[in-house]
């Protein structure tokens, strides 16, 4: 049966636009996107639209009919009666391109803020091993087309604009639970799932359940779960007081850190580290361990896990971000990583931790080792100088007078060169970074004993 719909269509863009009216013949088993098609073909061919597969699997056609978000290849005109108006707009919680298409590069941008699944180290590709319970678990959310529906009727991120960095919204909260879940995944994302993307600023209202194409059950079968998760981590007072007792075998590491056994030390993290990945001291423990043994690229793999879970307080976030990006340097210095391939991390690590820093002085020593990598050997010592100034700990210390050691000597300043590779010997006779600065020195015709 054949017969004419009145249609009302948003033409526009991002500065302005209207509601535009067409009278258009309507087909019997036809959707939206029909309509939408035969528009362009006989009436307005510069409407723009974004569409794939027609077949309601790539997500492409996502606009609000009547003011609900749908996909326009899977609503069907028989939907509505005959005599009412159908109005087509674009996702409102997006900015607008053209017409019905949205720019929906925020979710792209939040997809990027999820942490990849992270496998057991020990095992290979292969090695995997699952029940099907916990293969069914998390099945549900890996039904996600992106068509971002979801997205754009959560009245979080759709009325407030503002809370867009903070709020992931429940697409990025299904894949958090779905890793979460996974009983191969390592990283501990609870506490993630509501300091970084914004967990508890959802209040449940099942929007997003009722608009989800593939009907997945998004608030019941994931957001409820993951708060109960975040609940349980975060407030259970007897979880909470059993966070903060340190375990044996991260003592242990730490033990043999200060002792000076670094391969116990490592074993003893990495025990640690298979009861719980997201201990902070055990991973720290196993970054010192593998550095003091000379792994200074296998060092930064664990500092770079150290940020990940570092969350947002400032104190264990400097901590974590200074440390990750001496570790790069040192990677760097001793030829086990690339200048070219950790520039950009190296950089963005420094200005990230300098964002959190009350003076200066804080990152002198990771500022005089970036100086030093690139051959600007004048700005190494100022900074190196300035670090030795204000440093304390021992080891930061040695660190420090290795750098001034290298820049001096580039500059020709040899005895004061030799004095500072001398006192760092003092300080820390075990530093891998001693014997290479000694080769270098010795080189250049230093002698540093």
């Amino acid at each position: 049966m054949t017969y004419n719909a009145r249609f009302r269509i948003w033409r526009g863009d991002d500065a302005a636009g209207q509601l535009e009216d067409f009278t258009v013949e309507v087909n019997e088993g036809e959707v939206v996107l029909d309509i939408i098609h035969r528009l362009q073909a006989t009436q307005t061919p510069d409407l723009a639209v974004r569409w794939n597969c027609k077949a309601g699997k790539c997500g492409s056609c996502s606009a609000e009919v009547n003011g609900i978000p749908r996909l326009m290849c899977m609503t069907r005109m028989s939907t509505f009666p005959e005599a009412d108006v159908v109005t087509v707009t674009p996702l409102r919680t997006f900015p607008v391109v053209k017409d019905l298409v949205t720019d929906v590069s925020f979710n792209y941008e939040k997809a990027r803020e999820v942490p990849s699944f992270a496998p057991p180290a020990e095992l290979q590709l292969g090695e995997y091993r699952m029940q099907q319970v916990d293969v069914e678990r998390s099945q549900e959310f890996r039904k996600c087309i992106e068509c971002f529906l979801c997205q754009d009727t959560c009245h979080v991120v759709r009325d407030h604009e503002e809370n867009k960095p903070a709020f992931s919204g429940p697409r990025f909260f299904i894949r958090l639970a779905e890793l979460d879940m996974h009983p191969l995944d390592t990283k501990d994302r609870k506490r993630e799932a509501q300091a970084t993307h914004g967990l508890g600023m959802c209040n449940i209202t099942k929007c997003c359940t009722e608009v989800c194409p593939e009907h997945i059950k998004i608030t019941d079968n994931a957001i409820i779960p993951m708060k109960e998760r975040v609940v349980d981590t975060r407030y259970d007072p007897l979880i909470w007081l059993g966070s903060k007792i340190p375990r044996r075998s991260s003592t242990a590491a730490d033990k043999a850190l200060g002792s000076g056994q670094n391969a116990q030390a490592e074993q003893h993290a990495r025990t640690r580290l298979r009861e719980k990945p997201s201990d902070r001291t055990a991973r720290r423990a196993l970054a010192d361990a593998l550095r003091a043994q000379g792994q200074f690229a296998a060092a930064a793999e664990q500092t770079r896990v150290l940020v990940e879970q570092a969350g947002r307080g400032r104190g264990a976030r400097l901590d974590a971000l200074s440390a990750h990006a001496f570790a790069l340097l040192t990677a760097v210095e001793a030829g086990q990583l690339t200048l070219d391939r950790v520039e950009d991390e190296v950089s963005t690590t420094v200005q990230d931790a300098q964002r959190l820093v009350s003076t200066g002085t804080v990152l002198s020593g990771t500022h005089a080792l970036h100086h030093l990598v690139h051959g600007r050997l004048a700005e190494a010592v100022s900074h190196a100088r300035e670090a030795i100034a204000w440093d304390r700990d021992r080891v930061a210390r040695a660190d420090d007078l290795v750098t001034l050691s290298e820049a001096l000597a580039g500059l020709g300043e040899d005895a004061e060169a030799a004095s500072a590779l001398r006192e760092s010997r003092s300080l820390w006779p075990t530093n891998p970074r001693l014997q290479a600065a000694s080769v270098n020195l010795r080189s250049l015709g230093v002698a540093s004993s």
